[in-house]
């Protein structure tokens, strides 16, 4: 069963290792890059690299990234000349932006680079960047302009956002094989990810909104809310002071055009109707993942229901 999954941040990955998880499903996921930022000269590339960390079963499971057991001497060492570390790095994560980097320097695209990663990591899913071009999430808000980064590592989702911005999008092309996974795929799952920062990106890609339109009644979103609250993340906050209901409905409306069925949680089953009258079916599953079988059950769901 050929599954694509449009992904970004650690809800995205955990609804990615329960398809990955199921013996008959092939995952190709499609990771979200305008977080993508330069540390230290380095190319870091966070939800492709939270994505295959946990597809490997090495990320930390208390945070959902960075690598379990991790080591933080180079960035103590930073700090000690002076450098800024509020973007914390640790020791094996570094090896692999370094790795990134060289091979980016010496000619190599994003996608060849996420690949080696992948390899190295013995991941068997695919992990396509959603593109090879640059791609910033740019925030306007009440302290000014700001990277996405800046604003939610380093002001920790403090400033008031008025509005988002995907620079450089309209130019990027969709990355090698994206637009053939969603076109070959027997279901395309939006992922539980912030509709804003994490799927916004992806959907901004010239072409990208337009092969999943291609693909409507075979696209399925899983609702990133439950119960009016974003589990992990600034999912709803962000949505509120943008002037958004911060409701399945809501979302709903973002994804109408693509988007057939959303998927609510059940603590949601009573937000069916609004979300129908957006323009999207409803249909209600347990949608929280904290345990593998948790995330396994949903995947294993999705499939039986829409596969």
């Amino acid at each position: 069963m050929r599954i694509t999954l449009l992904t970004g941040g650690v809800g995205g990955s955990k609804l990615a290792l329960g398809f990955y998880r199921i013996a008959d499903c092939e995952l190709t996921a499609i990771a979200n890059t305008g977080d993508d930022i330069v540390m230290h000269g380095l190319h870091v590339s966070p939800d492709p690299d939270i994505l295959m960390y946990t597809l490997a079963g090495v990320v930390n499971p208390d945070t959902g990234w960075g690598f379990r057991d991790e080591t933080f001497t180079v960035a103590k060492g930073l700090a000690a000349y002076g450098r800024e570390i509020w973007f914390q790095l640790g020791d094996r994560d570094f090896a692999t932006h370094i790795h990134r980097t060289a091979m980016l320097t010496s000619g190599a695209t994003l996608s060849q680079s996420i690949e080696s990663i992948r390899h190295s990591l013995h991941i068997s899913a695919r992990v396509l960047p959603m593109s090879d071009d640059l791609v910033a999430t740019m925030l306007d808000t009440d302290e000014g302009r700001m990277h996405l980064q800046e604003y939610f590592v380093r002001r920790r989702c403090e400033p008031l956002v008025r509005a988002i911005a995907f620079e450089g999008a309209p130019q990027a092309r969709p990355a090698p094989g994206v637009i053939e996974a969603i076109a070959g795929a027997d279901v395309v799952v939006i992922a539980p990810s912030n509709p804003l920062i994490s799927i916004g990106p992806i959907l901004a890609v010239a072409g990208i909104r337009d092969a999943l339109r291609q693909r409507r009644e075979q696209v399925v979103a899983v609702c990133p809310l439950v119960g009016g609250k974003s589990l992990k993340g600034p999912t709803d906050k962000m949505m509120a002071q943008l002037g958004h209901d911060v409701t399945p409905a809501a979302v709903a409306a973002m994804y109408s055009d693509f988007c057939g069925t959303m998927i609510l949680d059940t603590a949601d089953e009573g937000r069916c109707a609004e979300v129908e009258a957006a323009g999207v079916r409803a249909e209600v599953l347990p949608t929280v993942m904290q345990t593998q079988e948790d995330k396994v059950r949903l995947a294993q769901s999705i499939l039986d229901r829409f596969a």
